[in-house]
């Protein structure tokens, strides 16, 4: 059964991630040791010390979850083969890692200046995001257009997280406006405790930032993907460095468009789908996101079981934890 590999973004954090396996492991210990000298941040300490609100900011949990990602990926790296790789948001840059487009100490260096863009990214608060549950695509697409029009300001999906789960973004007022629109259609709006409007327009001048970022590495350093990654912006199959390039520096101000990633992965033969991450944030929307197909599997390869035996996924939960 081919399998594709799926990292999870911001919002999959959790106090204390990472430590046991850290502390039986030296290699991954020294990964985490790795991290704090990147990013200049004393990840342990906030992640395994502490439960308080910095381990929420988005400067802290970029290199952090990226660590714990690429940490469980590396202790299964040897025992499976990949047919396919993606990340939801920040996860795309451990699935570029995993595809050995980017070494490790790349992607850890780029998310640890993406986490500084993206806090700094809207100073004023101006901007906020909203999950919309219980109503279809169509339907929350409606709602967003309608709570833009009647505000005059900027709302838009950030994030196609299953069939029925999605991510509005746009300014306080506009995503105000938007809870009544969703709850007048039957449906749920709940505000989402984020710095910004992250993968929508009000992020423009942050991706032309990030951008700058990607285009000050070395190009030469950027290999082949081993196997196709899909990118959050596009999700097509791409092996080629320069494409893939290309996507991830649309992605800050562009949504994800994660169902059709899994939906696009199926169709090119994935039948298991296996989650590096510190929860089952992703592996949990498989099922409703392939609901009208049978053979679909999904395994939270943190969870203790062998990564390469998978085990078919529960429903999702309400509120959508991957975001950014």
């Amino acid at each position: 059964m081919d399998s594709a590999i799926l990292f999870p973004g911001q919002g999959a954090q959790k106090s204390g991630m990472g430590r046991l396996a850290a502390e039986r492991d030296k290699k991954i210990m020294d990964l985490w040791k790795k991290a704090e000298r990147i990013s200049r941040l004393p990840l342990r300490g906030i992640y395994w010390e502490n439960d308080g609100p910095e381990t929420a900011r988005t400067i802290n949990v970029q290199p952090a979850l990226t660590t714990v990602n690429l940490a469980l990926w590396m202790r299964a790296a040897d025992k499976i083969r990949p047919a396919a790789a993606a990340g939801h948001s920040l996860g795309e840059f451990s699935a570029v890692a995993a595809a050995g487009v980017l070494s490790f100490e790349q992607v850890l260096e780029l998310v640890s200046q993406r986490g500084r863009i993206m806090q700094a990214a809207d100073g004023e608060g101006k901007g906020a995001m909203a999950a919309i549950l219980k109503l279809d695509r169509t339907q929350a697409e409606a709602c967003t257009a309608e709570a833009a029009r009647t505000t005059g300001e900027t709302l838009v999906i950030a994030n196609y997280n299953s069939p029925e789960q999605f991510v509005a973004a746009g300014t306080r007022a506009a995503v105000a406006a938007l809870q009544g629109i969703v709850r007048e259609k039957k449906g749920r709006a709940l505000p989402l405790a984020v710095t910004g409007a992250f993968h929508s327009p009000l992020m423009r001048e942050a991706a032309a930032e990030f951008a700058r970022v990607l285009d000050a590495t070395d190009k030469k350093s950027w290999s082949t993907a081993r196997f196709p990654v899909y990118c959050n912006a596009d999700p097509i199959p791409l092996s080629d460095p320069e494409r893939i390039r290309e996507l991830m520096k649309r992605q800050i101000s562009s949504p994800v468009y994660w169902t059709d990633c899994i939906r696009r992965q199926w169709d090119a033969g994935c039948r298991s789908f296996i989650e590096f991450g510190p929860g089952a944030v992703l592996s949990r929307m498989i099922g409703p996101i392939l609901a009208e197909h049978t053979g679909a599997s999904g395994q939270d390869a943190g969870a203790g079981n062998p990564p390469w035996k998978s085990a078919t996924v529960s429903e999702p939960e309400d509120m959508p934890d991957s975001m950014r």
